[in-house]
């Protein structure tokens, strides 16, 4: 599945990585690659929790680039 996700630069310099359709889905990396690298890692572990606790996991919300859960 394919999540859409967003990266926004903080004023320290951190790259903070967001997955709007999984709320509370944020990660972070010092660098725009570790912060994806990261985000997938949140992803996976949020479908796995929800699918672990028998709650409905949110259809992907793009086509095309995004990060696979």
């Amino acid at each position: 599945m394919r999540y859409r996700v967003l990266i926004e630069q903080d004023e320290d310099g951190v790259y903070v990585a967001e997955c709007p359709t999984l709320p509370g889905c944020i990660s972070q990396g010092q660098t725009r690659n570790v912060a994806i690298v990261n985000i997938k890692d949140a992803i996976g572990g949020y479908i796995a929790s929800l699918e672990k606790h028998g709650e409905l996991v949110p259809s992907p919300s793009i086509r095309g680039f995004g990060c696979n859960g």
